[in-house]
């Protein structure tokens, strides 16, 4: 069953996802050469507690940390570590905190000192997906409308767009209906109705949209090994159109 929300829980869910975009701000002006993933999860899980809010990851279903570090091949869910990171690297920090009992769930991509033009691209086009995705998430639309623009403009660009990892449904879980995939045609799927909140996250890879799981049961790396790049907010479908509930 699809829950949709009322105004009022959606600006509980906004509350929540201020935090999150508080947060981004911080990270985007400490991820430099030399520091870890490691480090950088430590001082989210701070940032989100001293906001009042709490991150939501760290235990769930046994995943141990607080923040999805996933660095150039991994596409998503890896681990924070202890390794620095490197001029040339990019990497993606997905973060999910509750604020009293809602919750919120997006991710960026930084770049790493001075990233190669075939990484900065990739980067680019993956922000661009979103943000095409976000404004055709309006009531009334269906789901094949909305990714439709992401496939296209990915695979466009000569990039892949992620099938096995989904996005969902938001609220008082982390994952509720409706699950769907980044790509799609125009008229199919299910309809965007007021009153829906969602996570809008394609996953964009340099080569092949084909993925593996290391033996971690977690880690999502590029079949080929080529980059991959996410941008992700939690949107909601309001009459006036669509609502990012996770940026400033």
């Amino acid at each position: 069953m699809i829950i949709l929300k009322t105004p009022e829980q959606i600006a509980a869910i906004r509350k929540a996802g201020q935090v999150l975009a508080q947060c981004h701000e911080e990270l985007s002006r400490m991820i430099r050469p030399g520091i870890t993933t490691l480090e950088i999860n430590d001082f989210a899980e701070r940032f989100i507690n001293d906001h009042g809010a709490r991150q939501v990851t760290k235990g769930y279903k046994g995943f141990p940390y607080a923040t999805c570090a996933s660095l150039n091949d991994v596409i998503a869910h890896g681990f924070p570590n202890d390794t620095p990171l490197r001029s040339g690297d990019i990497v993606k920090m997905d973060i999910v905190c509750s604020y009293n009992g809602w919750m919120a769930d997006s991710c960026r991509t930084y770049k790493v000192g001075a990233v190669s033009p075939e990484a900065a691209c990739l980067v680019k086009v993956a922000k661009e997906c979103l943000d095409m995705a976000v404004l055709k998430a309006v009531a009334g639309n269906t789901i094949g409308d909305v990714m439709h623009v992401v496939q296209k403009h990915a695979e466009g660009a000569g990039y892949s767009v992620v099938r096995d990892l989904v996005g969902h449904g938001i609220g008082q879980s982390l994952h509720e209906k409706p699950t769907f995939q980044h790509v799609g045609k125009p008229g199919k799927g299910f309809v965007l109705k007021e009153g829906m909140v969602i996570t809008i996250e394609p996953m964009i890879n340099a080569g092949t949209h084909e993925m593996y799981v290391e033996l971690d049961g977690w880690t999502a790396r590029t079949w080929d090994g080529a980059l991959s790049a996410q941008f992700e907010h939690t949107v909601a479908i309001t009459k006036k159109g669509p609502e990012i509930l996770t940026e400033l």
